[in-house]
């Protein structure tokens, strides 16, 4: 469960899938949006668990396409979760690209833009037996799905003032 050491190109497929939208979001910001007041303490496990995540689904080859097993359906799962992200992407970024629409659902999927891809790689870990990148990912998870539900809880108070 500790992984192999060497490229993945899977990973790197992920981390394709996870960087190029939000590359594009850099110029397509919801209208107000602010990254101020975010709790110190949920910004430094979400940007530990990005270069963890990183580095992680990178050196590890574990997460390379193998012989079909029932052990397969954990990278199906990941690469079906990654899909609605990108999915997810398109609708916001074809949206009037408000708030509520950057914090949205997305099939059922609660702040699909955080939850979405934290749980893709926590699955791609599953699949590879590399606790590494799971243990990444949940550190990831708990910072940057706690700052968009920090994010979201303030815009649902400022909508009911």
């Amino acid at each position: 469960m500790t992984g192999h050491f060497g490229f993945s190109y899977v990973g790197l497929l992920f981390l394709l899938l996870l960087f190029i939208p939000n590359i594009i979001w850099t110029t397509k910001k919801p209208q107000g949006y602010t990254s101020g007041n975010e709790n110190k303490a949920l910004l430094l496990f979400e940007k530990t668990g990005e270069a963890l995540t990183t580095i992680c689904v990178l050196i590890f080859d574990d997460f390379n396409l193998h012989s079909w097993s029932n052990w397969s359906w954990w990278l199906v799962a990941a690469f079906v979760l990654m899909a609605m992200y990108e999915l997810w992407w398109i609708r916001y970024f074809l949206s009037e690209r408000k708030l509520s629409d950057f914090y949205s659902s997305f099939l059922g999927v609660p702040l699909a833009g955080a939850t979405l891809p934290v749980f893709a790689f926590l699955l791609l870990g599953i699949y590879g037996k590399v606790i590494w990148l799971s243990a990444a990912a949940v550190i990831l998870g708990i910072g940057h799905i706690g700052i968009h539900m920090q994010h979201s809880r303030e815009l649902k108070k400022s909508a009911l003032q």
